[in-house]
């Protein structure tokens, strides 16, 4: 099997459930099952925490235990599990277990998918940026097949359709797998693996975390009520997917070309450029509350996430090695794309309530300070 190939492919079938999951799972636990905008936004904020627990700690143990394909054929499982324990459940509270169990699970794929990558790039042989981009395509996607098929059957085709995918993640598992991810870690492995702590004293890693769990929080309004705020704005559903998907497109000719274009780019001067990105969407979503600004400021989308988190695993897999990456992936899914995300997403269910454009203005709260930080930092630290 081709490393290049079986990477590419597992991204885009993985971001074929993330586009399900991402910008439809709160709309669909208000239309499909009936809540309040609060509500949802409780459980998931919820779900966001459960999320990082599971991604510090669960992942990096499991990893260093089991093999790299085993680890997703075990997420893999539990996440289908969990998605079928949604069909009987209606309630407040069955639903906030169900999406507790559910969000401990699925969402911890994401850095074990990830964690294949920086183990099989730090081969020599893989380009990171190509493979993601696959995974963007995947997730555009899925949003035009999901948008199409509300519009047709109604909100309860996103949980099938995160059924299909799951299926689809878990038939992956019975393929071709490069050799490097099916190795079983042996007790010597663990031994001298390094440890989570160890993880802390690489001088820079701390700082720059920090200011990726800023900017990917920042994202907290736009993931959990992008969906709603277009509805809002009396947009139709499979419009709907179509302007979320502009983001992606974005997205995809960013990491499409982000090996060479940014080749010679310190992760600090990505990290800047994704901080200025972020601030500016936001105010422009907020100072213009109609529909065509909001899809102009998809266009940031490539340099509010992509840019950012193609800078993280550059730094990672320059500065760390492959035992250590899992932990590193593990840290920054619990507290950049969980924890961050969690506390913005309570912040940003109550700024939606006075206005909906409010929401989305909040989230400078993080991309200012990150700006601030790596100006400061950037020459002591040297990252």
């Amino acid at each position: 099997m081709n490393n290049q190939r079986w990477l590419s492919q597992n991204f885009f079938v993985f971001f074929i459930t993330w586009g399900v999951f991402l910008p439809y799972w709160t709309g669909w636990l208000v239309q499909g099952k009936g809540l309040s905008v609060a509500e949802a936004s409780l459980i998931m904020g919820f779900g966001l925490l459960a999320r990082g627990a599971s991604t510090m700690f669960v992942f990096p143990f499991v990893s260093k235990h089991w093999s790299s394909q085993t680890v997703i054929l075990f997420f893999t499982v539990c996440s289908l599990a969990a998605t079928l324990l949604y069909v009987p459940t209606s309630t407040f509270s069955t639903l906030f277990v169900v999406t507790i169990l559910f969000s401990a699970a699925y969402p911890a794929l994401l850095p074990a998918v990830d964690s294949t990558a920086g183990a099989l790039v730090q081969q020599g042989d893989v380009h990171y940026g190509k493979s993601r981009s696959y995974g963007s395509l995947g997730f555009v996607i899925s949003v035009l097949i999901v948008s199409m098929l509300t519009g047709y059957f109604g909100e309860q085709a996103i949980l099938w359709s995160m059924m299909a995918g799951l299926c689809l993640m878990l038939f992956m598992r019975f393929l071709s797998t490069p050799a490097v991810l099916l190795v079983k870690p042996t007790a010597t492995d663990r031994e001298e693996s390094p440890t989570m702590r160890s993880l802390w004293q690489v001088k820079s890693f701390p700082i720059v975390l920090l200011v990726v769990v800023l900017l990917q929080g920042a994202h907290a309004a736009y993931y959990n009520y992008g969906y709603i705020y277009l509805q809002d704005l009396h947009v139709k559903n499979f419009y709907i997917g179509m302007i979320i998907n502009i983001a992606i497109i974005f997205e995809i000719i960013y990491f499409a070309k982000a090996d060479h274009l940014f080749k010679k780019w310190k992760p600090s001067s990505l990290l800047f450029l994704a901080a200025s990105g972020s601030t500016l969407r936001w105010v422009l979503v907020f100072l213009f509350p109609n529909v065509w600004i909001f899809m102009i400021s998809q266009s940031l989308h490539a340099l509010s996430f992509g840019i950012a988190h193609y800078a993280f695993i550059l730094y990672i897999t320059k500065n760390l090695p492959k035992q250590q990456i899992p932990n590193a992936q593990g840290v920054y899914s619990a507290l950049a794309l969980s924890l961050s995300t969690a506390i913005l997403t309570f912040l940003g269910g109550f700024l939606y309530e006075i206005s909906p454009g409010l929401a989305f203005l909040g989230m400078i709260i993080c991309t200012v300070p990150a700006m601030l930080l790596i100006l400061m930092t950037r020459k002591r630290y040297n990252y």
